[in-house]
């Protein structure tokens, strides 16, 4: 593709208004245009990525044995109330009605309808096990739409489902497709890490999340460097020697005492305040659970895990009370709250069992109790683990300490078990002709999401740098005088010789200076830049250049169709 041909086009200015590289190097490098909050339009740059994206995903998803359908974007409501999610799955499922007034949806994601539509042909334990995929357009009607392609409301997603006999089967399922994941995102030419995760409203009972490393990605990942343990933050688990389910009164605390401690609300000021250890101090909060409030406890210095929390609730919506809200559920503002005395139900974490003789707020603002004693002066509904993990706890499986990083969620594949299959009548006849539901398994890739997941991980201060594997192009060739007719001319026959050899090429023929070729290339992200001038033809070389490295290479005019060859096959082979 000749550059002056092409639909490109490159900014100068950084947008005002987008805050992470990805969504800032894809508007100044015209991949993207944006024509409402939160929905884009693919330009031709990013659309060779993305279908490079999923040409991988198909090629690695045939092999592993799975069929691509194709299912209707707008769904009816009646099969997502079948499901029970027409009511649950919140606001980002956009809901509409036709003109005969029925409900309709625009899919966020199609659990319901390959469901639907397995249950309309699977029959016999025969027929099992089947394994469906799609690439299609989604949508979400996300609060806030943010970070361009990472967080909007249209997006293009991979999503695939299985259905098997048993769950022992469904696990064959599963792995095949954690497998498959494993290596669509090497071949993409990513970093990233498979880690535990929460299964959130998709449902299911185990999950695993595709994270690409990015220190601007909004997730935490915990990951053990012995023994290869690694889990989302909210799944994350900690060796914990704490087994208590009951309070152990100690005869030694002296009678609780309620003392003034001023200004002092947060806990490492009310602990300076007292002269004792945050460790030593009951946090107290409070949660609106289905509308419902409860009180959590937790040591002083540790963090709650809300996903935890959730579980042992057993609720749908959890969010922490607002300030107005706590003040009257308990009297008191933030900052003087304490589990004595309350009607609210009391959950605690596993470390409170543990504390003896310890400060908490007394319900009273601008008020604290010392010598508290868990058990005597407060009972609790409940004594759990509910503690968030961070870098540098114990791994639950080896005891190492855990290393934090950031990532970008691209992919999630669950199992899912018999949560649609059931209430949605997706049965089958088993061997003895019994009717059984399908075990279901989930599996999910954001196209898009990959796309924007790449720049964040391969980006720097002159633009995007591209994996070879989704690059737009492979290579740019870059004649540096238009007006030279040797120059021009040895820039044609690489440029026809490479593509005669199926390189992938955008011709930079624009008659411009140097230095705008080069910043708008370096913008690009193509991995190859091959440089023509005429004081090295006169040397009978072209300057080659990989856009990661800081020099450039000279190579013989004659040798470099075969040399670029060879650096693109090694690129793709070591994925």
């Amino acid at each position: 593709m000749r550059y002056s041909q092409a639909f490109i086009f490159t900014r100068k200015e950084t947008p005002v208004d987008a805050e992470l590289p990805s969504h800032q190097l894809m508007l100044r490098a015209g991949y993207i245009d944006q024509l409402t909050a939160g929905v884009y339009t693919l330009m031709p740059l990013a659309w060779r990525s993305v279908q490079k994206i999923e040409h991988i995903i198909r090629e690695e998803m045939n092999a592993a044995g799975a069929q691509e359908i194709l299912l209707p974007m707008v769904q009816p409501g009646e099969i997502w109330m079948q499901s029970g999610r027409w009511e649950h799955y919140g606001k980002e499922l956009l809901r509409f009605r036709d003109r005969k007034d029925q409900d309709y949806c625009l899919s966020p994601t199609h659990e319901e309808g390959v469901t639907n539509l397995v249950r309309n042909y699977i029959n016999s334990y025969r027929q099992l096990p089947m394994n469906l995929y799609q690439i299609q357009d989604k949508f979400r009607d996300e609060i806030r739409p943010r970070a361009g392609l990472m967080r909007g409301r249209e997006f293009i997603m991979k999503d695939g489902y299985s259905f098997d006999v048993s769950f022992d089967a469904a696990e064959i399922s599963y792995k095949k497709m954690y497998d498959a994941y494993s290596r669509i995102f090497k071949r993409c030419g990513l970093e990233f890490r498979a880690v535990e995760a929460d299964s959130g409203n998709i449902g299911g009972s185990h999950s695993h999340e595709f994270q690409v490393l990015a220190q601007t990605g909004e997730d935490r990942i915990l990951s053990c460097p012995k023994c290869g343990y690694a889990a989302n933050e909210e799944k994350a688990e900690v060796r914990r020697d704490l087994h208590d389910t009951a309070f152990t009164v100690s005869a030694a605390t002296p009678a609780r005492e309620e003392v003034f401690t001023g200004n002092a609300h947060s806990i490492d000021e009310v602990a300076a305040f007292l002269k004792i250890s945050p460790e030593n101090s009951i946090k107290t909060l409070v949660y609106l659970a289905d509308g419902e409030p409860v009180v959590i406890l937790m040591r002083g210095n540790d963090n709650l895990n809300e996903i935890k929390l959730a579980h042992v609730l057993g609720c749908t919506q959890l969010v922490m009370a607002s300030d107005s809200a706590i003040e009257e559920i308990m009297g008191a503002k933030p900052g003087a709250l304490g589990p004595i005395g309350i009607k609210v139900p009391v959950y605690a974490d596993l470390a409170v069992a543990t504390m003896h003789d310890c400060v908490c707020g007394a319900n009273h603002d601008d008020h604290h109790f010392l010598h508290v004693e868990p058990g005597r002066d407060f009972e609790v509904k409940a004594i759990v683990d509910l503690l968030l993990a961070q870098a540098g706890d114990p791994c639950p499986h080896c005891g190492e300490s855990l290393q934090g990083f950031r990532g970008i969620e691209v992919g999630h594949v669950f199992l899912l078990g018999t949560k649609y299959s059931a209430p949605m009548g997706a049965v089958f006849l088993d061997e003895k002709g019994e009717s059984k539901p399908c075990v279901m398994g989930c599996y999910g890739i954001g196209v898009t999401r990959v796309l924007a997941a790449a720049i964040e991980q391969y980006h720097d201060d002159n633009g995007i740098n591209f994996p070879t594997a989704i690059a737009p192009y492979q290579v740019i060739v870059a004649p540096m005088l238009m007006k030279s007719e040797t120059v021009t001319a040895t820039a044609d026959r690489i440029y026809e010789e490479l593509t005669r050899a199926g390189i992938e090429v955008l011709y930079d023929d624009r008659d411009v200076r140097a230095g705008v070729k080069f910043k708008d290339d370096d913008l690009l992200g193509i991995p190859y830049r091959i440089t023509i001038g005429e004081r090295n033809l006169a040397e009978g070389k072209v300057e080659f250049k990989h856009r990661a490295d800081k020099d450039n290479e000279k190579i013989d005019v004659s040798e470099i169709v075969e040399y670029v060859k060879s650096r693109i096959q090694a690129d793709l082979k070591a994925v």
